[in-house]
Order: structure tokens, then C-alpha cells, then sequence
């Protein structure tokens, strides 16, 4: 989900969203946007339980470059880890469940500005991503502690971590017993990554895995044109898995010669307003299944 996107669009229930889920052949689901799901976990838990699903992860966005609201983003992050924690079990299918913490996202007019044409000069000062690296530990310190569970971060175009060496750089100033890497093709490949490339490299870091194509002619239309992070979302730059430009069967290959046992989460960002998520999420599906043969 896209801050602003649901006020435009409206969101549908999340009932609905569940069994389109199941209907089209998903075993789990990671949060959503907090409060798109109950969060009460006496009403979430049966929900998920009812139709065999498992709750994998949640996304908790937080600006943790700013030293002054590095305990807020503990709460938060803490708050959606008792959640989490209290759901387990809906599945045996196993893959672990994660705090997938990130950068607010979305709310830095340059970074925003220039998605997917990040230079060096655009990122942080030494000293911020300092800070940033230890609001993430103190993130996943806190969650370790509480509920046993472990935090991965999702590079993200939009954030201030969205490159090879921006990400390269919060992993090598984390302990890696403490933070994992939430890897995401899409993102990756926008930034100018390659996906295949990135599972060599963080391999031992990678702990979850989100499946997301890029359409690499709408990336450079992007970036020739000047458009905006929501912008290129808007027109479709990460639409339709397996209709794009990542080798997905070259990724899965890479992810299984690492040994990797962790949850592959599709994300299929629909422009808004276009399309049925139905008719996509099973598309989508039998996609990934048919790469799994």
C-alpha cells in the first residue's frame, strides 16, 4: 500500500483481500499498512487461522535518521512485533516472521524526487547515517528482546536507503545478529541493482524476500522524464510479475544454491484504479509456481 493512494482510491475490506488470497493460492500474508488488518490479535488471530494463513511479517516505516524519534520508533516497532508474535502458528509452513523495518518512505521531497536516480551526494551525512544505523539496532535489539522475533530492513527507493552502497553501508554498520536484509527486486533493480548480483553478495544477511518485477522502459521514461517515486508507481513501473525485465528463474536459482529457507512474498503493485487484484494475484501465482517446477 501507498500513502495517499487509499484516500484516492479507497481500500477495499480486508476480509476480501484475505480470501482473494487464499482463493489464488497464497499460504501467508505479511500486516499491511497499520490498521488495514485488526490489531487485536484476539480478532486477527482466528481470521488467519480460519483460512490457513500464516502472518510472515509487517512493515513498520520509520524515520530513523532523526535521533529524536528513535524511541517512538521502538514503541511502534515493538507494537507490531507483539502482534506478529501473538498470530504465529496460523501455518506450519515454516519461513519465520519478521519486522520489516524501513525508512519513512515517501516523505523526503528529494529522495522522492529522484527515485531510481540516486547519486552519492543525495544521501546522507556521515554522522545521519550513524544515526540511522543505530536507530535501526536499537529497533531490532528491542524486538529480539521482547519477542524473540527478528527485524530485516527494506531498502526502498524514496528512503535514504535505497542503493548498492546505501545498503551496503547500514549492513556493515549493524551487527548482523541483530538486523537481516528484507531484499526486494523490484527496488533493487529501480535503484540500478541487479537482483542476481545481490543474493551472492548478501547472502547471509538475506532473511526475507520480497518478489516484485520492474519494467525497465517505464524506469527509464522515469528517469528521463523526471518523474516522481509515486509517479512511476502510478504508471505501472512495477506491475505484473513476470511480465517485466527481472530473471526471476535466475534469482530463485541463486536464492537455492544459498541454501535460502525463507518466505518469497509476491508484490504486485497495481496502478491504482486499474486492473483486478484478483485476476493479478492469480496471475502472479501461477507464475511463481510455475518457476518452482
Amino acid at each position: 500500500m501507498l500513502r495517499g493512494f487509499g484516500d484516492e482510491f479507497g481500500f477495499p475490506k480486508y476480509e476480501l483481500v484475505l480470501d482473494e488470497m487464499v482463493e489464488s493460492g497464497y499460504e501467508g500474508t505479511e500486516l499491511g499498512d497499520w490498521g488495514f488488518m485488526p490489531t487485536d490479535a484476539e480478532v486477527l488471530r482466528p481470521q488467519l487461522e480460519r483460512r490457513g494463513l500464516a502472518l510472515v511479517g509487517a512493515l513498520v516505516p520509520w524515520p530513523l535518521a532523526d535521533t529524536s524519534r528513535h524511541r517512538e520508533g521502538v514503541e511502534a516497532a515493538l507494537r507490531t512485533a507483539r502482534l506478529l508474535a501473538a498470530c504465529a502458528g496460523g501455518n506450519e509452513s515454516g519461513g519465520g516472521q519478521f519486522v520489516i523495518l524501513a525508512d519513512d518512505n515517501g516523505t523526503d521531497a528529494v529522495r522522492t524526487k529522484l527515485a531510481g536516480r540516486i547519486r552519492p551526494e543525495h544521501g546522507l551525512s556521515a554522522e545521519r547515517r550513524r544515526d540511522f544505523a543505530s536507530g535501526a539496532e536499537l529497533v531490532a535489539r528491542a524486538v529480539r528482546d521482547e519477542t524473540g522475533l527478528r527485524t530485516v530492513f527494506h531498502h526502498h527507493c524514496a528512503g535514504f536507503v535505497e542503493t548498492l552502497e546505501e545498503t551496503e553501508r547500514l549492513l556493515g554498520a549493524t551487527a548482523p545478529e541483530l538486523l537481516g536484509l528484507c531484499f526486494d527486486t523490484g527496488h533493487w533493480a529501480f535503484a540500478g541493482g541487479d537482483a542476481v548480483d545481490a543474493v551472492k553478495r548478501f547472502d547471509e544477511r538475506m532473511w526475507h524476500v520480497h518478489f516484485k518485477d520492474l519494467h525497465e522502459d517505464i524506469a527509464e521514461r522515469a528517469r528521463r522524464e523526471g518523474w516522481d517515486y509515486f509517479t512511476a508507481v502510478r504508471n505501472g513501473v512495477f506491475y505484473g510479475l513476470g511480465e517485466g525485465d527481472i530473471g526471476f528463474a535466475s534469482v530463485l536459482g541463486e536464492l537455492r544454491k544459498q541454501n535460502y529457507s525463507g518466505w518469497i512474498v509476491v508484490e504486485d503493485e497495481l496502478p491504482p484504479g486499474l486492473g483486478e487484484p484478483l485476476e493479478s494475484a492469480r496471475r502472479d501465482r501461477a507464475y511463481v509456481r510455475a518457476l518452482e517446477v
